[in-house]
């Protein structure tokens, strides 16, 4: 089950909690009973290499087909 993070929007208290995909957003804060927002980072996902750019894959690859037929 995904991890969420959520922040009071009164008291700036910030937490995690472990939730099913399906469950409702929390709505009250449990330090102050404050309203929540949930917190959104940054994803997690990094592309290295050549080819993940138009300008990457097109000339390469017409160079390798045009040279081996």
């Amino acid at each position: 089950m995904p991890t969420y993070a959520y922040a009071c929007r009164a008291c700036d208290h910030t937490f995690d909690t472990v939730q099913s995909i399906h469950d409702d957003a929390l709505e009250v804060c449990p330090a102050c009973d404050g309203s929540l927002r949930r917190v959104f980072g940054n994803v997690g996902v990094t592309f290295k290499g050549s080819g993940f750019y138009r300008t990457d894959s097109r000339a390469g690859a017409k160079a390798s087909s045009d040279s081996g037929a």
